[in-house]
């Protein structure tokens, strides 16, 4: 399609991502994708390996991979997409000629069997929308052979010890469908409980977490996200 049917096609659709589309074309999306990319550290050069992104939503993070060079993407959703906000995806990966694999899977349906295993693995904003938050650990893990990478929720910053806050209704940013929120120490224990031998929290730095740990205290209680890398050696 030429730019003023792309630009058209863009507008009909709700995005999540900002992704550019080349030509000075960018979708309109509510997240500052390019941000949160800078917090996730994703190695700048992925040439020759394979990547899952589950929960992929418009799918930035998959295409942003293929564009360092990984061999293999799958993009993988299953609320997003079966709840009909899969055109960004599909209109994203057509304008910028991807070969991007997409999957309709649930988090709990993954397995080896069912989609492979690959070199590294994104679990970007999900983990908090899990009702079994180690169960959907363990199947993250059963299909990551090298790296992990999860960017979620946390909670508790003023608990020194690991526990997870629980949202049985609307208590995270007004959306039921939030259940859990873990302490760093939590987070880091779980990604060790479902097999990972070395676990770095890559975002916030430290000293912002202290911040974050006298705001909790003394301030507005504001959501905050960290990331993790979990390696399996």
């Amino acid at each position: 399609m030429n730019p003023r049917e792309l630009r058209a096609a863009i507008g009909a659709i709700p995005w999540a991502h900002r992704i550019d589309l080349g030509n000075g074309i960018v979708t309109p999306g509510e997240w500052d994708t390019q941000e949160i990319l800078g917090r996730l550290r994703i190695p700048e050069d992925l040439t020759g390996q394979t990547l899952l992104d589950v929960g992929c939503w418009d799918g930035f993070y998959s295409f942003e991979a293929e564009r360092r060079g990984a061999k293999r993407v799958l993009a993988t959703d299953s609320f997003v997409w079966r709840s009909g906000r899969k055109q960004g995806f599909l209109l994203a990966r057509e304008a910028l000629n991807s070969r991007v694999e997409d999957a309709e899977v649930d988090v709990l349906e993954l397995s080896p069997e069912r989609v492979g295993t690959f070199d590294l693995v994104l679990f970007l904003g999900v983990l908090y929308h899990m009702r079994h938050p180690m169960l959907a650990l363990e199947r993250v893990a059963s299909v990551t052979k090298r790296l992990l990478i999860v960017e979620t929720v946390i909670d508790l910053l003023w608990m020194p010890g690991k526990a997870l806050a629980f949202y049985p209704g609307s208590e995270l940013g007004k959306d039921p469908t939030n259940w859990f929120g873990p302490t760093p120490a939590a987070m880091e224990a779980m990604l060790r409980a479902v097999g990972f031998a070395g676990v770095e929290r890559v975002w916030p730095s430290e000293e912002r977490l202290v911040l974050w740990r006298a705001m909790s205290v003394f301030g507005p209680k504001a959501i905050k996200r960290a990331v993790y890398h979990a390696w399996r050696e």
